[in-house]
């Protein structure tokens, strides 16, 4: 039982990180956002990716509080504008919205 209880974790875990991989390359401003991409940004999506799968309960309030961490971490240690950082932030966490949806399926 335990066994199987993780096995869905970390399966549920794994379609959420493909959902956002997915929206950030490939959403309504997908080829926008590869253009216009830097490193750091794609260092710091990929921190989070990353950081969801350690996460045993993906959910709004826990990806929300990841994405807050992680932006707070970038804004000290990269030469990162208020106003990239801002607008980054929004978009990784208006992205829940279809990362919940490939959860739940």
């Amino acid at each position: 039982m335990e066994k199987s209880k993780k096995i869905i974790g970390a399966g549920i875990a794994l379609a959420a990180i493909a959902a956002a991989a997915t929206y950030f390359l490939t959403g309504k401003r997908g080829k926008e956002n590869r253009e216009k991409i830097e490193a750091w940004t794609l260092k710091m999506k990929g921190e989070v990716l990353e950081k969801m799968k350690e996460m045993e309960d993906v959910n709004r309030e826990a990806y929300h509080a990841l994405v807050d961490e992680v932006a707070v971490r970038y804004q000290r240690t990269q030469r990162v504008s208020a106003a990239e950082m801002k607008h980054l932030t929004e978009e990784l966490k208006s992205a829940w919205g279809h990362i919940s949806k490939q959860i739940t399926r």
